[in-house]
């Protein structure tokens, strides 16, 4: 079989994490292997990088470049690999969040960004990106007391509209890859939408 990379990204609390177990289960249930993962993150150099970048205060740059070192040991030792044996990889947030996060909330050049994807994963990019949209308002009542906020979920709103809108460009500028789903409705209606999108992929 073919290998099948999906992202998924948002902005924190539009729900995207409410439908990672679920979105691998649908596709165990149609025979396929499943690599569930996440970024920053996904490998033993990328979960301590994760703790640094989520909980150090650092320079934008600085930031960006630890992103892409913790991509690049992603890329590496778990998405090409289970791509290559013909699996699904399922991943919680990819380069889009780069430049939603880095650039649009944090205004560093895209020309920057772009160097690094080439370096880092050349012609990989998902095959489908699920882009869960919420209202920066709702998003934020969402997370509220759920968990020990990080460093980005504790920026004001207008950083969370900034990466909203850049997230929105980017869908606008890739729409047969990225695809929005409306984060607002009940869990139900949320996946009726994603089952519709995977209907056209699969």
């Amino acid at each position: 079989m073919t290998g099948l990379f999906i992202t998924l990204e948002g902005i924190d609390g539009a729900g995207k994490s409410s439908h990672l177990d679920w979105l691998a289960q649908w596709f165990r249930a149609r025979g396929r292997a499943v690599t569930l993962t996440r970024e920053p993150g996904g490998t033993p150099v990328g979960e301590r990088l994760r703790e640094l970048v989520l909980h150090e205060a650092m320079h934008v740059e600085t930031e960006a470049l630890i992103m892409f070192a913790a991509r690049r040991e992603h890329v590496e030792r778990v998405i090409r690999p289970a791509l290559d044996a013909g699996g699904v990889v399922i991943s919680d947030r990819f380069t889009d969040a780069s430049f939603a996060y880095q650039c649009g909330g944090r205004g560093l050049a895209e020309e920057r960004l772009e160097v690094l994807e080439r370096w880092v994963h050349g012609d990989l990019q998902p095959d489908l990106t699920l882009l869960f949209d919420l209202s920066t308002q709702a998003a934020t009542a969402r997370r509220a007391g759920v968990r020990v906020a990080d460093r980005f979920e504790q920026e004001p709103d207008d950083f969370q509209a900034r990466v909203r809108a850049a997230y929105l460009r980017r869908a606008a500028r890739y729409p047969q890859r990225i695809r929005v789903v409306d984060g607002a409705p009940a869990l139900r209606e949320v996946r009726a939408q994603i089952e519709r999108l995977l209907a056209e992929l699969v």
